[in-house]
């Protein structure tokens, strides 16, 4: 069997060698662009490079040349974001310097343009040392969310004060290239050492940011890195907010970094986690993104919705199904469910158990295949569980987008997305519902991405 046999059928990797973030979601000349933070050389971090796809639907992706590599200006090319400006595609970005480590690393925020949304040229620093005021640190400050609102052009930065935590700063700029600080979101440090990656979405009222060794909140979020949300206003001329308290975006083991398409409310994440092994990299590639996810605002809190095209596979209106395959789309219609019980990638040893009962739903990828480990040392993450509540209600849909490697699980807008590694043979399917009607539908969407795997 060849490698390429041995690739997710409908996630985003970068082929070969390293991928994390998702970079620069944006929508221009009627297609939709995404970039990654990208290392083709090995299947660790390494210098940063932005690879690059782009879609005319969200579905079928086309691969791109890398958009932006390391030079004499930047050992790294670190997460940022992209905005239409003049009717040219611009990247901001952190520019990397290891300069001998510690507190000689310099984090600064660059600028790069594109007449075609292809080829590239690079500007150089606009967001340096002397635009950061100085009690923050130029060793921690990146992952720009560059946003246009009227003739202005804004940036949220994360950045740490120094001997403090991690902060959301904002810059305000007339022309891309000359930029003036605002002021601090919150004026105080995160429960996290460092926030990372943060994203505003004007039209949801939405904030999303990431948060690097927070502690944890009982079930709710037991990653020692994870991504949250806030809902509320942005009132950058006013330089105010109205954002609430922070919720967990996904509650599996391996979500982070999302970003949102602007004016399509489409969000996709890294569906990895720092600190942790990925026994899949023995193919040749490590790090995959999330499928696209539909977004919006329900009963006060963030709904999501995995974006998917497909062709119904099979259908059973049974309490009790059994069924294979290693990736594909399940949906779960259950009327008056007291308890389900399902069980994936069946073989060789492995099982992949998905538990709803008494409004909660457990995940446990113990007896996935290769174990997977990571730094957290709580009862759940050794037992490699991860648990999400379940509202109560008359009729629940399940949606479970499983591929190769990795299961998102959706029911009432709430997500769980994590890695498993069985064996590329284990495809056993069963389910077991006490409910008073279930449906289970499968829908085989393999390969519609539309590029190399």
């Amino acid at each position: 069997m060849s490698e390429q046999s041995f690739r997710p059928e409908f996630h985003i990797t970068g082929q070969m060698g390293w991928i994390n973030d998702p970079n620069g979601l944006i929508k221009f000349k009627d297609e939709y662009h995404l970039f990654f933070q990208y290392y083709s050389s090995n299947v660790y971090w390494g210098p940063m490079h932005w690879g690059h796809v782009k879609s005319r639907d969200l579905l079928n992706w086309e691969r791109l040349p890398v958009a932006l590599f390391p030079d004499e200006q930047d050992d790294g090319c670190f997460s940022g974001t992209a905005a239409v400006w003049k009717d040219k595609l611009w990247l901001m970005y952190t520019s990397y310097k290891e300069n001998g480590g510690g507190e000689n690393i310099r984090q600064l925020q660059a600028l790069a343009s594109s007449e075609d949304g292809v080829h590239f040229v690079k500007h150089g620093i606009v967001i340096g040392e002397k635009d950061l005021p100085e009690e923050y640190s130029p060793c921690d400050f990146r992952d720009p969310k560059v946003f246009v609102e009227g003739d202005t052009v804004y940036c949220l930065v994360a950045a740490r004060k120094k001997d403090g935590r991690g902060r959301i700063l904002l810059f305000s700029s007339a022309d891309m290239f000359k930029w003036r600080f605002e002021f601090d979101l919150f004026g105080k440090d995160s429960g996290g050492i460092m926030i990372e990656c943060p994203d505003y979405n004007g039209g949801l009222g939405l904030l999303t940011y990431c948060e690097q060794f927070q502690p944890a909140q009982g079930n709710k979020h037991l990653n020692i890195h994870s991504t949250f949300y806030r809902l509320g206003t942005l009132d950058c001329k006013g330089r105010s907010h109205t954002f609430g308290e922070s919720e967990i975006i996904d509650y599996g083991f391996d979500f982070y970094a999302a970003q949102i398409y602007r004016d399509t409310p489409v969000m996709i994440g890294w569906l990895n986690m720092w600190d942790r092994n990925v026994p899949y990299s023995k193919y040749g590639f490590a790090g995959m993104l999330t499928v696209p996810r539909k977004l919006s605002i329900k009963d006060g809190r963030l709904w999501q919705e995995p974006l998917y095209k497909g062709r119904k596979a099979v259908t059973y209106n049974n309490l009790k199904v059994s069924d294979r395959a290693v990736s594909g789309v399940i949906e779960i219609e259950a009327e008056n469910l007291k308890r389900l019980d399902l069980k994936l990638r069946i073989g060789n040893g492995a099982q992949t158990l998905v538990t709803i009962d008494k409004e909660e739903l457990t995940f446990d990828r113990s007896s996935s295949g290769a174990p997977i480990t990571g730094k957290e040392t709580d009862a759940l993450s050794v037992a490699g569980v991860r648990k999400m509540p379940v509202d109560k209600s008359d009729k629940h849909v399940i949606t479970v987008v499983l591929d190769l490697y990795s299961v998102e699980i959706f029911i009432g807008g709430r997500a769980l997305s994590s890695v498993i590694c069985p064996d590329i043979s284990a495809d056993g399917i069963t389910l077991v519902a006490d409910a008073g009607s279930c449906v289970y539908t499968r829908y085989d969407v393999s390969g519609y991405m539309g590029i190399d795997k």
